[in-house]
């Protein structure tokens, strides 16, 4: 099972590189700050790490681990891996309501590290670092970053610490638990 790192930053410090990556400091509301919700998660998969960086990229697979949202690619890149500057737009019903989201990868470095954000859809933010790491033991280290912020200000912040914050964590460890299943040779 996949291990869940979930961090909530205070906006003031940016380990992740985030304001070069379009994510402004928090802001204040009524003299009280506003969080960029944080989540990691880390998965080891007894996989090659360029195997695992491969099947990350790869819509089908995610079409694949995210069957109970029905999330199926609707525009852009519909199948196959992405690659740098490639878009995908994924239509989706997550809490009974349909969503669209078209993100970018923003960044690639093959096969350690690459990026996908928002570029339209529900958040007022989204970025998504993914880095992959090859033990010693010949496994890969697949490491999930996210930040995420809803739309509304302190309404939103509200929903992404009593719902978003969970629920987010739980389809990135589904989809985890899916891509280290499929690498390993096993049914999901």
């Amino acid at each position: 099972m996949p291990r869940v790192i979930l961090r909530l930053g205070s906006g003031g410090e940016d380990p992740l590189g985030l304001k070069r990556e379009g994510f402004a400091a928090s802001a204040g509301v009524f003299g009280l700050r506003l969080t960029v919700p944080t989540i990691g998660l880390e998965t080891v998969i007894s996989a090659p790490t360029a195997d695992c960086f491969d099947l990350s990229l790869s819509v089908d697979a995610h079409t694949a681990s995210m069957g109970p949202s029905g999330e199926r690619a609707v525009g852009g890149t519909t199948s196959g891996r992405m690659a740098l500057g490639e878009t995908v737009t994924w239509s989706a019903r997550h809490f009974g309501i349909p969503f669209h989201m078209t993100s970018v990868i923003s960044a690639y470095d093959r096969p350690r590290r690459f990026v996908d954000e928002q570029v339209t859809g529900p958040f007022r933010n989204w970025w998504h670092e993914h880095t992959f790491v090859e033990l010693t033991s010949g496994e890969t280290l697949m490491v999930d970053n996210v930040r995420f912020r809803s739309p509304a200000g302190p309404v939103g912040a509200v929903v992404d610490r009593l719902a978003l914050n969970r629920y987010l964590t739980a389809l990135l460890r589904q989809r985890n638990v899916w891509l280290k299943h499929a690498l390993e040779g096993d049914k999901p």
